[in-house]
């Protein structure tokens, strides 16, 4: 393929301190020029993330020239050329020009090389093999400017072989037409990921569900998912049946509440129904425990919530859950409701929390001890029932009341 060239007017590209850790690396026979997502992200007019830069200096050059302009060099990936150069509190990472010398899956073997088309035409798509200059011009070997301007995700090369080095970027296929494609998908990579979906198998679950996680908040995420599972791999990736409706209104209600993008709660809407759903996603996607602990509350009896249940009720199920549980359970609920985004029973439900906090219940365990019930079973039982009453008369903050309560618990626990 013909290189193509192009220029950008970038405002950050003439920013400290890019500009400066560009400059070392450019001198005495060496280039250095930003790579990937920065310049596909710049030339689709979006936010350009982190900054990844590629050169032909070897790693200890990079370190000695990155040090003398007064930037601190971090060894984090030396073996594979990268090193981490932190500038004005900001991570840049600088790799070594690289070609591949035999390849098997993650664990490719890769020389360092200086020929940037090679360099290239060992990453997986198109649109991620440009490479910037410090005056602007863009070096394309790959075809990837075409394909930006189609909103096209295309592999490099054959798309079987790229897939075979790396079995992630059958995800990655996806995730990207989701953020970044429009229409259909390119056939040939659509194909060759579906030949070898088998090889999903082999990956480590914690990247898997890095890859899931993205995909769930992409822009055109719907569309995509709703593809994977018409050809089985959302359901192989999930190890369920995915609730594509569901999932679908939650972007909606996230979107009328003015809610950020949440995977947890979008995966809680695609994917659970009760808590075996949440157990198995902690296997298949190694979720943290915090994450599996959210999926399992949103599961906990979510179809027992009314839109249209009293505001008291409301108020308990707050106390209970905490703002962050309780916007997920009833969100959820909300999804699987015939009611719409703009029904105003659930939006006042789902908007309790921004009115109300609940209050810190007020009895303590010294409390029944000074009415005489001794430490054991009986106190813990008198403080569980004294709650309980609390809640249900509303959550009382006078002192009276509050003491009225505990007498009950008392009297009741004898």
């Amino acid at each position: 393929m013909t290189q193509a060239r192009r220029r950008l007017d970038a405002e950050w590209l003439r920013e400290a301190p890019l500009r400066g850790i560009l400059a070392a690396l450019e001198h005495d026979g060496e280039e250095a020029r930003v790579v990937g997502g920065a310049v596909r992200n710049a030339l689709i007019g979006e936010p350009h993330g982190d900054i990844d830069i590629a050169t032909t200096a070897l790693p200890p050059e990079v370190i000695r020239r990155v040090e003398a302009a007064g930037f601190k060099a971090v060894p984090t990936g030396i073996e594979h050329g990268t090193v981490t150069v932190v500038a004005a509190g900001r991570p840049f990472e600088v790799t070594t020009l690289r070609e591949d010398v035999e390849t098997f899956g993650r664990h490719a073997t890769v020389a360092f090389g200086r020929d940037w088309k090679r360099d290239a035409e060992r990453r997986d798509f198109t649109m991620n093999a440009l490479s910037l200059t410090r005056d602007g011009t863009i070096y394309d070997y790959v075809g990837g400017l075409a394909d930006i301007e189609a909103r096209r995700v295309r592999f490099i090369g054959d798309a079987a072989t790229r897939i075979a080095e790396d079995y992630l970027r059958i995800l990655r296929f996806f995730r990207f037409h989701a953020a970044y494609g429009e229409g259909a998908p390119d056939p040939q990579g659509l194909a060759a990921c579906i030949d070898a979906r088998a090889g999903l198998e082999q990956l480590s679950r914690e990247r898997v569900r890095m890859e899931v996680f993205k995909l769930l908040v992409a822009k055109h995420a719907v569309p995509t998912l709703a593809l994977m599972t018409e050809i089985g791999l959302l359901e192989q990736v999930l190890g369920g049946v995915p609730l594509l409706a569901s999932y679908a209104n939650m972007i909606k209600l996230e979107a009328a509440l003015a809610l950020a993008s949440d995977p947890v709660r979008r995966l809680g809407a695609l994917s659970v129904s009760v808590v075996e759903d949440a157990e198995r996603l902690r296997e298949r996607l190694r979720l943290a425990n915090a994450e599996y602990e959210r999926l399992a509350s949103m599961a906990d009896g979510w179809w027992q919530i009314s839109a249209n249940r009293e505001e008291h009720e409301g108020r308990a199920l707050l106390y209970r859950l905490g703002p962050e549980r309780f916007a997920d359970r009833v969100l959820l609920t909300w999804t699987r409701a015939p009611q719409g985004a703009a029904d105003r029973h659930w939006h006042r439900l789902a908007t309790l929390p921004a009115r109300w906090s609940a209050p810190a219940f007020p009895l303590k365990a010294a409390d029944f001890m000074a009415r005489g019930v001794p430490k054991g079973p009986g106190l813990g039982a008198a403080l569980a029932a004294a709650e309980e009453a609390w809640i249900a008369a509303g959550f009382p903050e006078d002192a009276a009341a509050v003491a009225a309560i505990a007498d009950a618990a008392v009297a009741d626990t004898r």
